[in-house]
């Protein structure tokens, strides 16, 4: 089939959704211990030259981005930040619940699983409480990680005008990947009035590099932790007879620098959306912006009702108050250290024992102006 065998998946991202299902449908039959495909059972040199061992593969971005979009979508983190920065009775925009939030990021700095990530410089805030006074250039103080999930878009781009529908989001939503979306804190502070986060987003978004298809997710779709949407009921073209999210149990851990294991920091789901992935699509394109393959849109952080499903430093320390930990080596967080390494992981579970997994999305926080070591060289063509 047309772009299996490129470099990239952007070409096999481009075709239509049957493609996408026969060619799952065809690996599955090879794959499986009992499948009606005994090719690669019956013969060891095909094996050989068909199955890699994991060790001895690097690991690449599986598509070229063409646009990458953040939501922020889970309202139980969008509450909790409300919170924490216009209080109790002003926590949502008045906008949040009637369309998904959502900001244009940087396609250039979504980076693959295992890549470093340098510590950005920017304008900090001199005096935390009154903006008047400037800002110095410096290192973040108060970098933090987001944990997210995201998927890109598949299928023929719709036309430049012509917005998408929602019976037609399923055929346009190729897949799923782990999304860590680095946040410089004290660097949006200062920037993010009127036009929202810059700097404070542009420098890292971390992807896991296995592409879960959407439809190998459908035995564990699940009614999100909204349960519904009807105050408000949104408008016709946000309203989704399917409306739900996917059982993906997802978690964070961190390593210090010279520990010998992570330690888990917080356990999330991917059901804590209020606004879904078919709905973000819809919404994307409702102005007529044109939805391209290998286009990267991101949930937004992702947290539960409890504290211990928050998905960020920001909530767990709720905004430097609390210690979060202790790590491996006895010491706790309110925010990340250089050294420290992030790693997240996505996990469904099946009622009848078997397993999904997204595998890991992580990186290693360097010091700021630290030149990262050069990444594994491109795939050959």
């Amino acid at each position: 089939p047309r772009g299996c065998a490129e470099a990239t998946l952007n070409a096999f991202m481009a075709q239509p959704r049957a493609q996408w299902l026969a060619v799952r449908a065809a690996l599955t039959q090879l794959l499986a211990r009992d499948g009606a495909d005994p090719a690669l059972r019956e013969s060891a040199e095909l094996r050989r030259r068909c199955l890699v061992p994991r060790a001895e593969v690097a690991m690449h971005l599986p598509a070229a981005i063409g646009d990458y979009t953040d939501f922020y979508s889970s309202r139980e983190h969008a509450t909790n930040v409300g919170v924490m920065f216009r209080g109790k009775d002003n926590a949502l925009q008045p906008n949040w619940l009637h369309l998904p939030v959502g900001y244009h990021g940087r396609a250039s700095s979504v980076v693959v699983s295992g890549t470093p990530v340098v510590r950005p410089k920017g304008q900090l805030q001199l005096d935390k409480a009154d903006a008047s006074k400037g800002t110095e250039h410096a290192p973040c103080r108060l970098l933090d990680f987001e944990l997210e999930m995201g998927f890109f878009v598949g299928g023929p781009a719709n036309r430049l005008g012509a917005p998408l529908e929602m019976d037609e989001a399923e055929d346009r939503i190729f897949g799923f990947v782990l999304c860590n979306d680095w946040s410089a804190r004290d660097v949006q502070k200062f920037e993010y009035v009127p036009l929202g986060p810059f700097g404070a987003k542009n420098f890292a978004t971390s992807i896991s590099p296995w592409v879960v298809m959407a439809e190998a997710l459908l035995p564990f779709r699940c009614a999100t932790s909204a349960g519904s949407q009807a105050e408000p009921v949104p408008l016709p073209y946000l309203r989704d007879p399917n409306y739900s999210s996917y059982d993906v149990q997802l978690e964070v851990a961190i390593t210090p620098a010279g520990g010998d294991r992570a330690a888990v920091v917080t356990t999330s789901n991917y059901r804590h959306m209020y606004w879904t992935a078919p709905q973000q699509l819809v919404h994307h394109s409702v102005t007529g912006c044109d939805m391209r393959p290998a286009d990267l849109l991101a949930s937004g952080t992702i947290s539960g009702a409890d504290a211990s499903a928050y998905g960020s430093l920001l909530e767990l320390c709720w905004q430097g108050t609390r210690e979060v930990g202790p790590l491996c080596d006895g010491s706790t967080r309110k925010f990340l250290r250089d050294g420290d390494t992030v790693s997240m992981r996505g996990t469904c579970l099946h009622s009848s024992g078997y397993t999904l997994g997204f595998g890991e999305c992580a990186g290693q926080v360097l010091a700021a102006a630290t030149l990262p070591p050069p990444p594994p060289p491109p795939p050959p063509p």
